[in-house]
């Protein structure tokens, strides 16, 4: 009765249910499509885009669509989806997410939503987590689109602006997420509209989009220009903090041995202790570290802190020293993050802890969270072999449901338990003697690691064991495809970063299936079970065979940070014998949630907080294009002189005065300090309200600007516009600095019992305010300070400027 009831409230059955009934006419219509000639079935999209353009919706042509797109894949890859693709395809149409295990074929599944939403002819984006899969899927799925007729560009970093514009313009573009994202800023800082390259944010299909949307929504997107002299005070920090020693803290907080710094395990943060204050007011001769005017060496220290006791070589960086750079190695996908650096003074930090030239500091001129920017889009759609665990994030963020397609057949790979050992040391001798073993049965093994470096130290102690073998990590990813196409085959053994964890098919070479397909392991665990489990599903594909266990010790970061201290007797007392326990397992999983829930407090808070610079960056940039998208934008310059002349009139009210008087001779003052000479005078604003003041001084000062530029009205317009932006620009910049540090400081209203956030929404508001005030302050500055040079027909010159224009004004009224 209780399995009935279950099944009966099964919100997700229910909607699989649903899902698979409404694609039974795709697979209907098999035989009709599979009958059509070529040139049939290409005649179906200009028909497809009639219908749409006669009123049918995307969903009233699904059907036939799907029907279309799928016999193009038979007839052009020799691949035809399956059923359970179809549901997939179904899936993301209505704008969810599909969790199709990994092998199911989800990059296939992707051509029939792709295809049916390009109909619409206003851009499809097809995001994938690297540049590789990007170009892969453009060229391999792209064959299929382009025989039905649609156009297909990839995007790629190093592309001109020209060659991004004629991608963007595609029916289907393949592009990474970080490359859009800075597109996105990038065009949002351009002083000229054809110098865009996107042309709008309609539909994206989003690959991996739990990798994206979660993992690499932590770290905002920032463009970055403009040099600060800092390098000095970066490497006076770091030798001062490689002379300090570390406090040890006991399991109470007491202080086991005196030091000048302390580490946060937990919570990957380090800070100096009382003592290590004392020494830096010392070394730097400073009163007092924490007074206001010593805010920049103390966020030079705590950068330093951080780079030289938290952040480690080959696990979050790689050092190049042929071009002398620091490179960040992305912490879920194992991959080199070229060009990219972290913002803050982190970067620089850490180049001065490595001997690495420091690049100056730059200023942040354009930012945007991927949580903001993928919200931007009409409709988001996406696929992953790992997303239900995260399925209230999705729905509270991006309004999006996960979906689990059935697999096409049952998975028979067999997932041992973990192999729990109490040392690193004991745990990597067993890794390795499975790997001996397997290698012997010529079985092919995968060695899962997270770091570079714990991938080159496994390689070491293979190499001692004579096992020939492969390294894929960050620092040879050239050779990406060459190995991964390898690491399937009789007696391949790989070793790899989470590289091979994503978007990677490894096909089983012949007679590895009756030695037991393919065997993963994993080093340690990762942070989210989420790659843990695209790690795993590398094996077993397909309904192939194929085994995985994870190596654990409890010396690992992860059951450091926040596995049980109670176990670490019992493994101390093992010694180095393994352990196989379900109550060990379930710890490992709870150390992962906790993990988990701390890395999605992070993303909460950063998505709250960015939430108020979207609204302000909405407003600038709406603003900022109204001016690209114009040719004149006389009228915003007379709303700019309306909001400066209104805010100084009501400034200028008398307190007492019960009909809101203006004081006649302190507003003319005013005025005339701000560029408004000789518009108006005392006599004529005495006894007026502060709206007829307004009112008064509006429409004389605008009068005086207009008449002024009149003579050379067609190259006025340009500058007008040019200017605005520039003004704009300018102080939209300062802003974000200015945000930036209310930010960084705003946490300790916490102690003062005051909510950090809310401090941040308010505070962050007048700032704005007090932004857009300055932006029309300074263009109304400049118009009413020009001068115009008029040249006469006798080659003689007349300057224009306020005084003359309102002497003129003047003079022809008293004609009048």
């Amino acid at each position: 009765m209780a399995n009935v009831l279950t099944r009966l409230f099964n919100e997700d059955e229910r909607r699989l249910k649903k899902i698979e009934k409404s694609i039974q006419p795709v697979l209907a219509m098999a035989d009709k499509y599979k009958a059509m000639s070529d040139e049939e079935l290409k005649a179906e999209t200009p028909r497809l885009k009639e219908k749409l353009a006669n009123g049918a919706t995307l969903d009233d042509i699904m059907c036939e669509a799907f029907a279309t797109a799928r016999e193009a894949c038979r007839r052009v890859i020799g691949e035809y989806p399956y059923p359970v693709q179809v549901i997939g395809a179904a899936v993301m149409q209505g704008g969810d997410i599909a969790e199709m295990k990994t092998g199911e074929g989800k990059t296939l599944t992707s051509v029939m939503p792709a295809y049916l939403n390009a109909l619409s002819g206003k851009g499809v984006h097809i995001v994938t987590v690297n540049e590789y899969l990007s170009k892969r899927d453009a060229e391999w799925m792209g064959r299929i689109h382009q025989f039905l007729g649609l156009s297909v560009g990839y995007n790629a970093r190093e592309m001109s602006s020209a060659q991004k514009r004629a991608a963007y313009n595609c029916d289907i573009t393949y592009t990474t997420n970080s490359e859009l994202g800075f597109d996105y800023l990038r065009d949002n800082m351009v002083t000229d509209a054809k110098d865009r390259v996107l042309r709008g944010l309609n539909f994206a299909l989003i690959d991996e989009v739990d990798s994206i949307l979660i993992d690499e929504s932590r770290t905002p997107l920032i463009i970055s220009g403009g040099m600060k002299q800092t390098a000095n005070l970066y490497l006076q920090a770091d030798r001062f903090v490689k002379r300090l020693k570390e406090q040890v803290m006991g399991e109470d907080d007491e202080i086991v041995t005196p030091g000048d710094y302390v580490i946060d395990i937990k919570a990957k943060v380090v800070t100096l202790s009382e003592q290590g204050v004392a020494k830096a007011e010392k070394v730097f001769r400073v009163d007092n570290l924490f007074n206001l005017e010593h805010t920049q060496l103390l966020h030079r220290i705590n950068q330093a802190l951080k780079a030289n006791y938290i952040m480690q070589k080959d696990v979050d960086y790689v050092v190049d020293t042929e071009n002398d750079e620091i490179v960040i190695v992305d912490p879920n996908t194992g991959r080199l993050m070229k060009g990219r650096e972290w913002s803050d003074g982190l970067h620089q930090a850490v180049c001065a802890k490595e001997g690495i030239s420091i690049r100056q500091e730059t200023t942040v001129l354009a930012t945007i969270t991927y949580q903001n920017f993928f919200r931007l889009y009409n409709k988001l759609a996406g696929m992953t072999g790992t997303a239900k665990t995260e399925e209230e994030e999705f729905l509270e963020i991006y309004n999006m449901l996960v979906d689990v397609v059935p697999t096409n057949k049952p998975v028979i790979r067999i997932d041992y338990p973990d192999s729990v050992y109490g040392t690193k040391k004991a745990k990597f001798a067993a890794l390795v003697n499975e790997v001996k073993e397997r290698h012997a049965t010529g079985q092919p093994v995968l060695v899962g690691t997270i770091a570079v470096e714990t991938s080159e130290m496994i390689s070491q102690m293979l190499k001692k064991e004579h096992i020939p073998h492969e390294v894929l990590n960050a620092k040879n990813n050239a050779r990406e495809a060459e190995i991964i196409a390898k690491a399937g085959q009789k007696g391949a053994v790989t070793i790899a970063t989470n590289m091979a964890g994503r978007g990677t098919d490894i096909k089983l070479g012949e007679g590895v299936k009756e030695l037991g397909g393919l065997c993963v392991l994993g080093s340690e665990r990762h942070e989210s079970r989420r790659i843990d489990n695209q790690l795993r599903g590398r094996a077993g594909r397909q309904g192939d065979p194929g085994m995985s266990r994870f190596y654990v010790s409890v010396e690992d970061d992860l059951m450091v940070r926040f596995g049980s201290e109670r176990y670490q007797d019992l493994f101390k007392r093992l010694g180095d014998n393994a352990i196989e326990d379900k109550l060990v397992t379930r710890s490992i999983s709870s150390a992962q949630k906790r993990v988990e829930g701390v890395n999605f407090d992070a993303r909460k808070t950063l998505l709250q907080y960015d939430d108020v610079m979207r609204q302000q960056r909405e407003v600038m940039y709406e603003q900022r294009n109204y001016i690209l998208d114009h040719e004149d934008v006389h009228s915003v310059i007379k709303e700019m002189f309306e909001r400066v002349i209104n805010n100084v009139v009501a400034s200028h009210i008398i307190p007492e005065s019960k009909d809101m008087e203006v004081n006649a001779k302190e507003l003319v003052d005013s005025l005339d300090k701000m560029g408004f000479q000789d518009i108006v005078t005392e006599d004529e604003l005495r006894g007026k309200s502060s709206e007829e003041a307004g009112r008064i001084v509006n429409e004389r000062a605008w009068e005086v600007y207009d008449r002024k530029v009149e003579p050379v009205r067609g190259s006025i317009m340009r500058w007008e516009r040019e200017m605005s932006l520039k003004m704009i620009d300018r102080a939209w910049v300062d802003h974000i600095d200015t945000m930036s540090k209310l930010r960084d400081g705003i946490g300790l209203r916490s102690y003062a019992q005051s909510n950090p956030l809310q401090a941040y929404v308010t505070e962050g508001y007048e700032l704005f305010e007090n932004m857009m005030s300055s932006i029309a302050e300074s263009i109304v500055s400049y118009c009413m300070r020009l001068k115009v040079v008029v040249k006469q027909a006798d080659g003689t010159e007349t300057t224009r400027d306020n005084a003359s224009t309102a002497a003129a004004e003047k003079k022809t009224e008293a004609d009048q």
